[in-house]
């Protein structure tokens, strides 16, 4: 449901355009140091047209690059928090798969952040997992604290957080014009807002955000097909809700991975989607052809035929999502290059949602001007070249 109606005002200590997870728990961190925060969402509430709708997500430890991996255990304790704030369960442990072939750099890179020494074979696999069919010279590393995250409810319980903490979230209003300055003015389809500190967490629309103030980042938004594959037994014990999530890595098939999630969402159906999709205009995201081709559908098929046969080789649920993409699919967290009370949460390349909790207390640390909680060097904007525009 729609947020209550709040009073109007029109000066806070800040604003977040986007309340999306990222934008609401930079929101909920802001609101619980007792700024005086403004939330806005284009769209009103709840919706489907981002990137966080949904019932589950993957929450893993195990990744290749040392910076999420060291993120985790904050993140964890960030939403256990949540949880406890609101009496409601947000994840469930289901143990997570990565499977690849033996000695590929990033399957080793996830096994060293887990800590583990043991690789399984096919057969050790089958022993723990009966649904999994690894092929010929394929191992898998076994990430057993990694689970699924109930993001529809995740996304209302750190909304309900942030309002009860004095925030306030406006859904239903489009930003309009955003004009940079010592205080930041923000022109929406129902008001004028004025903050000294922005912060624009908008998605595959923050590159809109970006231009007319000069800056131009390379975010692509892409849209991704999201399947849900059928039981060939329901209720099957090698599928079904007990079985794990999983991830792949460094297939040749697969160069951008696939994922799934045990048949928690839809029963019976387990969720096994591509890690990539086609680019898009978030604004014509509902103009797409339902019957233009889908060339991951096949890939999909192929690998649950070869690696989940207890599943239907062809999907019974086709629902959809955007990723927001930058070029290394490392996020975005920074100031702007020439307005620092401008902050930018941006790209998290359809891997952000476990690590909301951790994005959101950075974009507020850096909002703040205070010393940041983790290592932010891999998520400067510098990176990109040319990102400077001629804009404002």
């Amino acid at each position: 449901m729609a947020a209550p109606s709040q009073p109007q005002k029109a000066t806070y200590d800040v604003i977040v355009i986007g309340a999306g997870i990222q934008g609401s728990f930079t929101a909920y961190h802001l609101a619980q140091r007792r700024r005086d925060t403004l939330l806005l969402e284009q769209f009103p509430l709840p919706h489907s047209r981002g990137s966080s709708h949904g019932q589950s997500r993957i929450i893993r430890s195990a990744y290749p690059q040392e910076y999420y991996s060291r993120m985790m255990p904050d993140s964890y304790r960030l939403w256990q928090q949540l949880e406890a704030e609101t009496g409601t369960t947000l994840y469930r442990q289901t143990g997570l798969v990565v499977l690849g072939p033996a000695g590929d750099p990033t399957l080793e890179a996830c096994r060293r952040s887990l800590g583990v020494d043991q690789v399984l074979d096919a057969a050790a696999l089958a022993q723990h997992f009966p649904g999994f069919h690894l092929q010929a010279g394929q191992v898998a590393v076994i990430d057993s604290t990694a689970g699924v995250l109930f993001a529809d409810r995740a996304l209302w319980a750190v909304q309900e957080v942030f309002r009860r903490h004095g925030g306030t979230l406006r859904d239903g209003e489009k930003v309009l014009r955003i004009e940079p300055g010592a205080t930041v003015t923000v022109t929406t389809t129902a008001g004028v807002y004025r903050a000294p500190r922005l912060i624009i967490t908008a998605g595959p629309w923050t590159g809109a955000f970006l231009e007319p103030l000069g800056l131009r980042l390379p975010l692509q938004p892409l849209r991704i097909n999201v399947c849900y594959w059928r039981e060939k037994q329901p209720g099957s014990a090698s599928m079904g809700s007990v079985s794990p999530c999983f991830l792949t890595l460094g297939l040749s098939q697969a160069p951008h991975g696939i994922y799934g999630l045990p048949s928690l969402e839809y029963p019976g159906l387990m969720k096994v989607c591509h890690h990539h999709g086609s680019p898009i205009d978030p604004e014509k995201r509902d103009q797409v052809s339902s019957s233009a081709p889908h060339p991951d559908i096949a890939l999909l098929s192929s690998f649950i035929s070869s690696y989940l046969p207890g599943l239907e080789p062809q999907p019974a649920v086709m629902e959809t999502c955007l990723y927001t993409n930058t070029p290394d699919e490392d996020f975005i967290l920074d100031r702007h290059p020439k307005f620092s009370n401008i902050v930018i949460g941006a790209g998290f390349s359809g891997h952000g949602f476990k690590l909301a909790p951790v994005v959101g207390k950075l974009l507020c640390e850096l909002s703040l001007g205070e010393e940041p909680s983790h290592n932010m060097a891999p998520f400067t904007i510098t990176r990109f070249p040319g990102v400077l525009g001629a804009g404002q």
